[in-house]
């Protein structure tokens, strides 16, 4: 029995120890325990608070000040696709989670066409996407326009009981393919992609814009 448990205790230890961040416990003012994924928020009145951030509501300017540090701004654009302008952390802490984090800016398409006439330079990122830098005039203009989204995508991998222990049963599953599928929570603005050959991503947005998240899969489940 002893053998046991001090086997249950070795496998919880690393599960939990690459969530950890070296030092935050020495931080004055920092609680490992909040803002963490899970932690979200409703209102009630269609709208959401995770990582002290409210999707659909504040500004990208507010949402850096809320979680510190500076995010690489740019518009990140597929072939043949006008792009979306987002914000993008490496690495963040919340709580004691770390993890990507990328913060979406609701633009519209003709204001990002504009965007891009007046851009200084595109870099290739991974495949064909393109990374499209903004003007320094776009770039502070940016700070005034709302986050509509959060994708969250933590630096260890999540299996989906994990994520039902965490965040509940979701209101619906999507399967992608046999080892991805999408676990979605429209009362809090979340789905949860589940990849067993890859990082987990989780996405926000208030619950009332859920559609925002759930029709372009149910979309993509019609083309296949």
């Amino acid at each position: 029995m002893k053998f046991a448990l001090s086997m249950v205790a070795l496998v919880l230890a690393a599960l939990i120890v690459p969530f950890l961040i070296p030092g935050t416990g020495k931080q004055e003012g920092f609680d490992p325990n909040a803002n963490l994924p899970w932690q979200i928020e409703v209102d009630g009145r269609g709208g959401a608070r995770v990582f002290g951030v409210s999707p659909g509501l504040q500004t990208l300017g507010e949402v850096r000040a809320i979680l510190g540090g500076e995010p690489e701004v740019a518009i990140i654009a597929a072939p043949n696709e006008i792009g979306s302008l987002e914000a993008y952390y490496t690495q963040l802490p919340l709580g004691f989670v770390l993890a990507k984090v990328i913060l979406v800016v609701d633009v519209a398409p003709e204001a990002i066409i504009a965007m891009r006439e007046r851009a200084l330079k595109a870099e290739h990122m991974e495949s064909t996407t393109r990374k499209i830098r903004l003007h320094p005039d776009d770039l502070a203009a940016a700070d005034a326009m709302r986050v509509k989204a959060i994708s969250v995508i933590p630096t260890v991998n999540l299996d989906e009981a994990t994520i039902v222990q965490r965040f509940g049963e979701p209101a619906e599953r999507l399967p992608v393919s046999d080892k991805r599928v999408h676990l979605l929570y429209p009362d809090k603005g979340l789905d949860v992609v589940v990849d067993a050959d890859g990082k987990e991503l989780l996405q926000y947005v208030a619950p009332r814009d859920f559609a925002l998240l759930r029709e372009p899969l149910l979309k993509a489940a019609e083309v296949q």
